[in-house]
């Protein structure tokens, strides 16, 4: 449990806010912040018990702010709200989101002057990619070069290709929007439409197969652009090996709402923000959507997940 060895007061310990599911070369985890706004990482491996509860606070607020981000020498680096208070926007409190440096990066290409600090962060190159989820939804998206990896990793694809890099930010945010235009990609998918997806995955190969599909339709559309900065790309990305055992195992989806109520999960496996996930007296695996989770106050605990009787019925 992430307490251990934390600096948490008798009142505190066991309380969390919680800004999501992450991965690095470690694997899975999730971000967890003290009343302080000092971090903590859970990791998401097999075996590993999430028992928690949703806190509000005392007016009934359930989400809350998870600060705000700031450009340093092209690295992102974040600030916790100081009071952790009620989320206005999004995630964000009003005086976290108008201190905020990169909520604007998606607009970046649109806008008709970018702060500096944006500007130096958006000057690396980015990759633009085409992303098929479990049910063959498929999006294009874009990802820093550092970030290359990692992106589709937190992003839940389970198939994807790289179609195109390009010098810099801007210029990758310009491409996004013509294969939307003109090819119908979308720019996003729903997480609960890739969790659900999930319990009923399209085979492997038919999803190859449309990923690969509509990269080529993106790749020929390029081809064809009077724009400069970028070349187009031809490579294929290798997803976590546990990707493939979310994928394989028979589950159903979990059958509460995270983000609300008590809950007790062990984890299986994790692909992207889902979780593979028993839970105490069900035979069934479940998929988890741990973003759900995502600016909401947990307290960890000898917590169960209470299984509607309807749906115990069904297993």
């Amino acid at each position: 449990m992430p307490a251990a060895g934390s600096t948490a007061t008798r009142a505190d310990a066991g309380r969390y806010l919680c800004s999501g599911t992450s991965w690095d070369a470690a694997g899975p985890n999730l971000t967890l912040h003290l009343p302080n706004g000092q971090a903590e990482k859970q990791r998401l491996a097999p075996g590993t018990e999430l028992r928690f509860r949703v806190l509000a606070d005392t007016d009934g607020n359930g989400k809350f702010c998870l600060g705000s981000w700031q450009v340093n020498d092209g690295v992102q680096s974040h600030t916790p709200c100081p009071g952790q208070a009620p989320a206005e926007r999004g995630y964000q409190c009003t005086s976290c989101f108008i201190r905020d440096e990169v909520r604007g990066i998606h607009n970046s290409h649109r806008a008709d002057s970018i702060p500096d600090a944006l500007r130096r962060y958006l000057e690396q190159p980015h990759w633009l990619y085409v992303a098929t989820f479990a049910d063959g939804s498929t999006k294009v998206g874009t990802a820093a070069d550092r970030r290359k990896q990692l992106r589709l990793i937190e992003q839940g694809a389970v198939r994807a290709r790289y179609v195109a890099r390009a010098g810099d930010g801007l210029v990758v945010r310009v491409l996004e929007d013509a294969v939307t235009s003109v090819v119908g990609l979308q720019q996003a998918v729903r997480a609960g439409t890739k969790t659900a997806a999930l319990a009923r995955p399209l085979a492997a190969a038919d999803l190859d197969a449309r990923n690969a599909e509509a990269a080529d339709s993106v790749r020929s559309m390029l081809a064809d652009l009077a724009i400069t900065g970028f070349r187009t790309a031809e490579e294929v990305w290798e997803p976590p090996a546990q990707f493939a055992t979310v994928l394989e195992t028979p589950c159903e989806l979990y059958p509460c709402d995270p983000a609300s109520g008590e809950h007790g999960m062990v984890i299986q496996a994790v692909l992207g923000a889902t979780a593979l996930v028993r839970v105490d007296g069900e035979e069934t695996l479940f998929a988890a959507d741990l973003s759900r989770l995502k600016g909401r106050r947990l307290q960890y605990g000898p917590f169960r997940t209470a299984v509607p009787a309807l749906q115990a019925a069904l297993f």
